[in-house]
């Protein structure tokens, strides 16, 4: 069976949410798809492992974070909350 994850992340613009997807793109390519609708960030992941899915999804936060700090974005602020 194979399981699937999509978090979203909103920013203030586009020109953001452009930064951080380029930033974590090259460590995550072929892993997660990635795409901008606004100034909203979508990623998509998925595996047969639950394990995989969720390290997957750990080095995808850990890499937003880091883009997201050297954007000067505060962590925790670009979601706002679950959608």
């Amino acid at each position: 069976m194979k399981l699937s994850l999509e978090i979203r992340f909103p920013y203030p613009d586009r020109r953001t949410a452009e930064a951080v997807l380029s930033a974590v793109s090259p460590e995550n390519a072929g892993y997660v798809e990635a795409g901008i609708e606004g100034s909203t960030v979508t990623f998509r992941m998925a595996s047969d492992s639950p394990g995989a899915l969720r390290n997957t999804a750990d080095d995808l936060l850990a890499c937003i974070k880091a883009a997201e700090g050297a954007a000067g974005i505060p962590s925790g602020s670009a979601g706002g909350g679950p959608e």
